[in-house]
């Protein structure tokens, strides 16, 4: 029997249930399925369906086993540093495009044609695989982008 969900605002079960999409979605987007990915994290389906669909009772430790298992990470926000960024008038969606972005469509090769991705994803593809990058090819957009993921997440530099 799952174990009693802690007392959450409506805005932090809102939130979490929005994690559990994320976390469905990335899975679809990889192409795997419930079972492998259960399997893969080291629990059952129906946890990992009780992620998916945000419930608060599921331990911590099996929501994080799940995210790494599909590449993911989470991250502390420092609202400061939001607030930094908006001062500073830095344009950054919540999602970014793959496709819109010539040299990230090359970086993102394994994702499907219309993924997008969340800034921080972004900014993690362009770090790691920066090497690959034709920099004479990088146009003005996507010069821009770089620019703005940068300053939002604030950093002077790629880290590569």
């Amino acid at each position: 029997m799952p174990a009693k969900s802690p007392g959450l605002t409506t805005a932090l079960e809102k939130r979490l249930r929005e994690l559990g999409q994320l976390i469905c979605e990335r899975r679809k987007a990889l192409g795997v399925t419930a079972v492998s990915a259960a399997e893969s994290a080291h629990m059952s389906r129906i946890t990992l369906n009780r992620i998916e669909q945000g419930e608060p009772s599921v331990a911590m430790g099996a929501y994080l086993n799940v995210i790494e298992t599909l590449g993911l990470h989470i991250e502390l926000i420092d609202p400061q540093i939001q607030k930094l960024a908006a001062n500073n008038n830095i344009k950054l969606p919540s999602k970014i495009k793959i496709e819109d972005f010539k040299q990230l469509k090359k970086l993102a090769w394994q994702f499907k044609k219309n993924q997008t991705l969340a800034p921080q994803e972004v900014l993690d593809l362009y770090e790691r695989n920066w090497r690959h990058i034709d920099i004479k090819s990088l146009d003005a957009k996507e010069k821009e982008l770089i620019q703005n993921l940068l300053a939002a997440f604030n950093r002077e530099r790629l880290l590569v």
